[in-house]
């Protein structure tokens, strides 16, 4: 099944915390171009930036818990 992208990111640690919350909620996420992207700095050089991806069926879903759930440093808003 073909991924899709649901988050990007230009620094490689908030890319694998959106994994891991995406994995925690049972998503079946990855992280790409983690590698290929970084400079001596740790941040992404490549256009698009370091991307999180998951199965095609499961983005629409992904995308919306992504910008339901509000991270843990930031405080809820009423």
């Amino acid at each position: 099944m073909p991924l899709v992208t649901v988050f990007s990111a230009f620094n490689p640690m908030d890319a694998q915390l959106a994994r891991s919350r995406l994995e925690a909620a049972q998503f079946h996420a990855v992280v790409t171009h983690e590698l290929s992207a970084l400079s001596m700095d740790g941040y992404a050089l490549v256009a698009g930036g370091i991307l999180v991806q998951v199965p095609e069926d499961e983005a629409a879903d992904a995308k919306e818990f992504l910008a339901a759930d509000t991270p843990p440093d930031e405080p809820e808003k009423d």
